[in-house]
């Protein structure tokens, strides 16, 4: 199988100097989506045909798998899938997709494929109510005979409801044929991929039809109002995808998915979360409203309160995380781990049963179990130019607004008192305390503002 999936388009009422087909659905390029659909059929050659923004799609998607291929000028879809003449495997049938139609589904373009076999030419076609704007699939006697544009069509023709998609299969060296003799004679000036339909009549071909299972598959995107559409449309789908494995949404409008969600039994998930690249969610876990949470897994009935962000992070089993607290990358939580508001963890490993319940921050670190961090703690891991590593062992207590001035050890069950500045290690089992001398001066007035 050979799969062009047209990227050319300049895409100008997106309002933007970005290429239409970069622009992101659910975290990723609007292309990105079709190369997935399109590597889920296995093709042999998977070309894609470029045009506007120069070389920012190649740079942008390049991948071992993919070959692309300029359109320029553009010259319409069939000049477009012209460009790929050269990559295209004559044994194999060629599927034409658009790099602006995201939400295509793999088993539609699948049944498709099958309509065709080897020798037909398959269209993919969908009923509108409102058909304005599409190409009419225009049938006698039921069978398809021609593609009629919009612009093109008569008022018999625009009455017609059965639509063209662009989506369709044909046999690769019929399909050259049929491009090399396109006719630019139209209301566009530019060379429609449609009219090998009518080429395929002429020359005998069958000419078959498939339908997607849902519309929205079919939706191009040509604006920012479409692009918004579709994003609500595509974040639904993950949504009632998640409700039907017994994940708890309280709100399924209020969700959105940029990546993959993997979650467990009897998951529950607040308002107004956003999920990036790889989450996965254990069983019984609670996410409150309005956290953000990129490449993290969660463990089994961990408790992230509203407001936390976390990135390539591991949380452990029966944890609970926030509210208000920021997990940022390398952080490795172990079970029953407290963090609570407003502290933040990077690059640590704190082990279970240890707490760190209010404005602390605890980055390079290496946190025993059963260790309690005060209020105000923070390890001090950059002396400008380099990181250390701070150590806390077991059953130690850090009081509050203490500095770990890095690299330092605290050892097992060893006391720091409150407003300690650390900067050798503390011994294991024993107070360590760092304090200037307490002084009360005498006579001392407080300064008096002075009236102007």
């Amino acid at each position: 199988m050979n799969i062009v999936i047209l990227a050319a388009g300049m895409g100008k009422r997106m309002q933007s100097a970005l290429p239409k087909v970069l622009h992101p659905l659910a975290g990723k390029p609007l292309l990105s989506h079709v190369i997935t659909a399109a590597r889920a059929l296995s093709p042999t050659t998977l070309c894609v045909i470029y045009g506007h923004g120069g070389d920012a799609v190649p740079r942008s998607l390049a991948a071992d798998d993919l070959v692309f291929a300029k359109q320029e000028p553009q010259l319409g879809t069939g000049h477009a899938v012209a460009q790929a003449a050269a990559h295209l495997d004559d044994v194999v049938p060629t599927l034409v997709l658009y790099g602006d139609v995201p939400l295509i589904a793999s088993n539609t373009l699948q049944r498709l494929i099958d309509s065709a076999g080897a020798d037909k030419l398959a269209v993919l076609t969908v009923d509108m109510e409102d058909p304005t704007g599409y190409g009419r699939i225009v049938r006698e006697q039921g069978k398809i005979t021609s593609i009629v544009e919009q612009k093109d069509a008569t008022p018999e023709q625009r009455a017609i409801r059965e639509c063209n998609t662009g989506i369709m299969v044909a046999p690769t060296v019929q399909l050259k044929k049929w491009l090399a003799g396109l006719s630019n004679n139209n209301a566009q000036g530019e060379y429609y991929l449609t009219d090998i339909v009518a080429s395929a009549v002429a020359d005998g071909t069958p000419v078959v039809s498939a339908q997607p299972d849902a519309i929205a598959e079919t939706l191009g995107v040509n604006s920012k109002v479409q692009l918004a559409e579709l994003e609500r449309i595509h974040q639904r789908n993950i949504a009632n995808r998640l409700l039907e494995q017994g994940v708890t949404l309280l709100d399924p409008a209020r969700l959105d998915v940029r990546g993959t969600l993997q979650c467990g039994r009897d998951v529950s998930i607040d308002i107004g979360c956003i999920f990036e690249g790889e989450v996965s969610i254990e069983d019984g876990a609670v996410i409150g409203a309005h956290c953000v949470i990129k490449n993290a897994r969660i463990g089994r009935d961990a408790n992230i309160k509203p407001f936390c962000h976390i990135e390539d992070a591991i949380v452990g089993a029966a944890s609970q995380i926030g509210p208000y607290a920021r997990l940022r990358p390398g952080t490795e939580l172990g079970e029953d781990v407290h963090i609570g508001n407003f502290v933040e963890v990077k690059n640590s490993q704190v082990a279970a049963h240890s707490k760190a319940n209010h404005l602390a921050y605890v980055g390079d670190a290496t946190v025993g179990t059963r260790v309690n961090i005060g209020a105000g703690t923070i390890t001090c891991n950059y002396d400008g130019a380099n990181k250390f590593r701070t150590i806390i062992e077991d059953d130690a207590f850090i009081g509050s607004d203490s500095q770990l001035v890095a690299p330092v050890r605290v050892g097992k069950g060893a006391t720091l008192g409150a407003g300690t500045t650390l900067t050798k290690d503390a011994p294991e089992g024993k107070l360590t305390v760092s304090r200037s001398r307490q002084v009360t001066i005498d006579g001392w007035q407080r300064p008096v503002k002075i009236k102007k």
